[in-house]
């Protein structure tokens, strides 16, 4: 009987060269991979009412809760100040103030302190210049201050953050 020609991918004792039996196995277990995927995720869906898990009404009153910030403010008066100058000529700063704590009793103790840190900003104040109140640095450092000098006015009570609503250099 004759031999028949092989096709150029094939060897003499009857295996293939390029695999493609290897290939067909690897096909075979990533569709069956996939099926399994597709059942457990069906059965899951099933499982839980065929919605996505939704979590208990206590549960999103509790997390928006401790989600929303409790911060209390209290808007000082606007202060003008006369900066310290090198030279003769006035220069003034005009601020306006609130002071963020997160308790509202605290703000039942800052506001029978309210002469003790008006004059604890306004003695700050008065030795500074124009020039350290330039730029962002320059404010960050000051809020930084006034901060530090609120909190030791209002002891024992604590002052979270200085914030400035308005500042004018003049």
């Amino acid at each position: 009987m004759a031999k028949t020609p092989k096709p150029e991918g094939e060897t003499q004792e009857g295996g293939e060269a390029g695999g493609s039996s290897s290939k067909k196995k690897l096909i075979i277990i990533g569709g069956a991979a996939v099926a399994v995927l597709l059942v457990g995720g069906g059965a899951a869906f099933f499982l839980t009412g065929g919605s996505p898990a939704t979590p208990a009404v206590a549960d999103v009153a509790a997390v928006e809760a401790a989600s929303q910030p409790h911060a209390y403010y209290y808007d000082l008066p606007m202060m003008i100040l006369n900066l310290s100058t090198a030279d003769e000529r006035p220069t003034f700063v005009k601020m306006e103030i609130a002071l963020e704590v997160s308790d509202d009793k605290m703000l039942e103790v800052i506001k029978p302190n309210l002469p003790r840190v008006l004059d604890a900003f306004q003695t700050y104040m008065r030795e500074l210049r124009a020039s350290d109140l330039q730029g962002s640095a320059g404010l960050f450092r000051l809020k930084e201050e006034l901060q530090r000098r609120v909190n030791i006015a209002v002891y024992p009570a604590r002052v979270d953050d200085v914030l400035f609503k308005n500042v004018i250099v003049q």
